[in-house]
């Protein structure tokens, strides 16, 4: 169905090519699952497959790349919709109405169906997608997560042959992912739809995936899973503990990884501790309540930010995280309640004042990058908040100090850096002022695990520096890794607040993978249990005498 044939692509100054003699067969009826570092050149991938590279994205091309026959080079992308649909990182840039029902129909209509066959087609993927009770909305009022799932839906609409899609899940709640994974995963097997899945989070797609095609370096590496995982640069929690504590076949799902831990269990590992979440109150919130328009997303929630604490901000899309975090910054609506940050109301304070007591970093980053070169971006960062010169670029500099990218050049342009890059560019342009809260909204979409374990790192620095670290994720995996207290968010109010152990371990929909392989122990961390397990087996049973 797909063919790359000795593919390369070289973008216009780039020091190195995106992609070298790639080649690459994927069968009809297949999940092929696209994995590999951040700025590996996933994206370059599944763009050439819809024949956007090069076409809409600059460069080179050279070597040929088929679909159903058709070569993308040569055949417009107009030409390509009723064979290839495409859902790209972020579902907003790419919506073309106003309205869900209206975003679903778009596609039908620009192939010139009639309207029974798009009222059709619309209703069946409003039930695919669960979708049904959002149909009148807004797009631009839905929570990130649902404009994922309309994006989805969009493109399914035109019934395509291949669907291939760019980071699926990565705004989406473990039940929404499940949900829209599940529903792809009856595409492949009920009608034969090819899918091809570019995706970070392995631990959600992993065990859907036919094909498993690894870039790494603008080198592609193309098998099976549980042959390509061996040696892969990037791996799921539940394979990252098969390869350290050396099982084989190394397990990619959680029940496999069970079959193998069965003797760990027995064996009575305890887990660490949980830290303590109850240090000095920063940050206040009362009674904080935020509607848009008929939707009542905050109904008065009360909650408290600790010096020296990270918390996760968990919950559902749509529970309302995201407004509950701009109305602690203080510029985002609300309807009723007070927000205090280290004395200052942030509702009623000036940008400046907010800007010294709150660092708030949105979903998507780039938003606040509006400059030419990284350095000018430090440097503005410096002047807003009276800092010392320089002050910016060496926290950026200390950010990234556990990532594995290349230092920052000075004069590269904020646009031209990887997400993980521009994640700590913004990170960095937030923190220049010391602020003592800091807010993050989805912070892990677009980062592979090495990345993410240097943003937990930072971030838990912060903590440990005095800073109160609230970040609202559906990245469980990095909650259960990074943060000391967890509070779940559901319909806007706070139904559930502890220790991160105690509230994500026990949860089927929250759990992370090593807890639910050592399940009931609570285990959060594969550092940890691995840790556990070599002390175990350093020390001498005391039934034997020597």
């Amino acid at each position: 169905m797909i063919r790359f044939e000795q593919v390369s692509v070289t973008y216009p100054d780039a020091p190195a090519p995106a992609l070298v003699g790639v080649d690459l067969v994927v069968e009809e009826g297949t999940t092929c699952l696209v994995t590999g570092r951040t700025g590996s050149g996933k994206s370059t991938l599944l763009q050439a497959v819809v024949g956007l590279v090069p076409r809409a994205t600059g460069g080179h091309l050279a070597g040929r790349v088929t679909v159903a026959g058709l070569d993308t080079a040569h055949v417009a992308p107009r030409d390509l919709a009723d064979t290839v649909g495409f859902v790209g990182q972020d579902p907003l840039a790419g919506f073309v109405t106003d309205t869900v029902e209206a975003e679903l129909a778009f596609g039908p209509e620009q192939l010139a169906l009639s309207p029974s066959v798009m009222r059709v087609r619309v209703e069946e993927t409003l039930d695919l997608l669960g979708l049904a009770d959002l149909r009148d909305r807004p797009l631009r009022d839905l929570s990130g997560g649902q404009q994922q799932r309309v994006a989805i839906g969009a493109a399914l609409t035109t019934r395509p042959r291949v669907l291939v899609l760019d980071e699926p899940t990565s705004s989406l709640d473990p039940t929404g992912a499940e949900e829209v994974l599940a529903a792809l995963s009856r595409l492949v097997h009920d009608l034969g739809i090819t899918v091809v899945v570019a995706e970070h989070r392995l631990e959600r797609v992993l065990q859907f995936a036919d094909q498993l095609v690894v870039v790494d370096g603008a080198a592609v590496r193309s098998g099976d899973p549980d042959q390509v995982l061996v040696d892969s640069p990037v791996a799921p929690p539940v394979v990252e503990l098969g390869r350290r504590l050396g099982w084989r076949p190394t397990p990619r799902s959680v029940r496999d990884a069970r079959r193998h831990a069965a003797p760990l269990r027995l064996a009575g590992l305890r887990p660490p501790e949980p830290p303590a979440v109850d240090g000095p109150v920063v940050a206040t919130a009362r009674g904080v309540s935020v509607r848009h328009g008929a939707v009542l997303a905050v109904d008065g929630v009360d909650l408290q930010l600790h010096r020296g604490v990270t918390t996760a901000l968990v919950g559902r899309n749509g529970s309302g995280k995201s407004s509950l975090l701009w109305a602690l910054q203080g510029s985002g609506a609300r309807s009723d309640g007070t927000t205090v940050v280290d004395g200052v109301d942030t509702g009623r304070a000036d940008p400046s004042a907010r800007r010294a007591a709150v660092a708030l970093v949105p979903q998507t980053p780039g938003d606040l990058l509006y400059l030419e070169t990284v350095e000018d971006e430090c440097a503005q960062a410096d002047a807003e908040s009276a800092a010392a010169a320089g002050t910016c670029r060496r926290i950026l500099d200390d950010l990234l100090a556990d990532a594995t990218s290349a230092p920052i050049d000075a004069g590269t342009h904020p646009r031209d850096l990887s997400e993980g890059q521009r994640l700590a560019l913004v990170l960095a342009v937030q923190l220049t002022a010391s602020p003592p809260v800091v807010l993050l909204d989805e912070p892990t979409r677009g980062l592979d695990y090495a990345a993410k374990r240097a943003l937990g790192s930072a971030l838990r620095a912060r903590a440990a520096g005095g800073a109160a670290v609230l970040v609202a994720t559906h990245d469980v995996e990095f909650a259960a890794t990074t943060c000391d207290r967890t509070v779940l968010l559901a319909q806007g109010e706070v139904v559930a607040d502890g220790a991160t152990a105690e509230l994500l371990c026990p949860s089927p929909t929250f759990a992370p993978q090593v807890a639910r392989v050592m399940a009931p122990a609570h285990w959060l961390d594969v550092d940890d249990l691995v840790d556990a397990v070599a002390a175990e087996r350093r020390t001498p049973d005391p039934a034997v005498v020597p």
